[in-house]
């Protein structure tokens, strides 16, 4: 009864049974196609993952023999530009002392060729007085009458009786020139020369009492201011410069008389006045006479001044 009832079950469930044995063979096999497809994907992943190793090294290789030919060529480059320099550093070195030497000779140069102006400006005054001297020689003025007062001449201040010209009375009345125009100017002017400032200052004195109108009497008047000047007597000096520009306004001697006033007033510590009046000289004179332009503007740079605009020409200092 017993195994009767179980072959009875053992039927009626070996349909559910193969059913499910089929199941369970079907999941084995999807899941050991599944583990076929795993072990070709890893196994492709893996040879994918080997080949970018391999590309990756072969870069890194690639990148390192880069580095070294670059190091290789930085090295090459930095001797070869210290090879240059070192070739070059003489003859770089030799070129900026010929240059520093011809900026040297240069200078002198120009300090020669201005000294050499001024010099050719000083013979062309001496050539100039000659000229004045030899035709005053030739046709010598007429002295003036005997009771004439004397041509109206600088007498310089502080002059006192003692110093009047020889031909003047104890009054002051005119008592006739000394001597010819010629000779007292040649002698006058002898002295200055040789340094006879008084004897000079008296000389020339005479010639511009007595021949005032003459062609020399603007140097006489010059040499007068001048003598003060050697003499370091600046206010004189100054007041006799200014009597050759406000006297004899157009002459040779021009721009000398204004560049000396200038002068004069530099050294009585009047340093606006004269820079205004360097700076005249300069502005007048820088085409005709540029010597005399030069050593102006030579003052200005001293005095720590430009050339700038020349101020308003004042002929006397107030």
């Amino acid at each position: 009864m017993s195994l009767s009832r179980v072959a009875i079950v053992f039927f009626a469930l070996s349909p559910f049974a193969f059913g499910a044995s089929k199941e369970i063979m079907e999941l084995q096999r999807d899941v050991a196609l599944l583990q076929d497809q795993v072990r070709n994907l890893q196994s492709t992943l893996d040879q994918k993952v080997a080949a970018i190793q391999a590309l990756t090294q072969q870069t890194l290789d690639s990148v390192n023999r880069t580095n070294t030919a670059v190091a290789v060529m930085e090295n090459r480059f930095n001797d070869t530009m210290k090879q240059q320099e070192q070739n070059l550093n003489g003859p770089v070195a030799n070129v900026g002392q010929k240059l520093d030497q011809m900026s040297e000779d240069f200078r002198a140069v120009r300090e020669s060729v201005l000294d050499m102006n001024t010099r050719m400006g000083k013979l062309d005054a001496k050539i100039a007085d000659l000229e004045s001297l030899i035709n005053t020689v030739r046709a010598p003025a007429a002295p003036p009458p005997a009771n004439m007062p004397p041509a109206s001449g600088t007498v310089p201040p502080g002059d006192s009786n003692s110093n009047l010209s020889p031909g003047l009375g104890p009054n002051g009345a005119s008592s006739g020139p000394p001597q010819q125009a010629g000779a007292l100017y040649t002698n006058a002017y002898g002295d200055y020369g040789a340094g006879k400032y008084d004897i000079a200052l008296q000389e020339f004195n005479d010639y511009l009492k007595y021949f005032g109108n003459t062609d020399l009497a603007p140097n006489a008047q010059y040499y007068i201011a001048n003598i003060y000047y050697r003499k370091a007597d600046y206010n004189n000096a100054l007041v006799a410069f200014d009597a050759v520009l406000e006297k004899f306004p157009e002459n040779p001697r021009t721009p000398d008389s204004l560049y000396m006033k200038a002068m004069c007033l530099e050294k009585l510590g009047r340093n606006d006045s004269a820079a205004r009046e360097f700076r005249d000289v300069y502005a007048r004179y820088a085409n005709d006479h540029p010597d005399i332009a030069a050593k102006a503007k030579a003052e200005l740079r001293e005095m720590g001044l430009t050339v700038g605009a020349a101020a308003p020409k004042r002929r006397r200092a107030n």
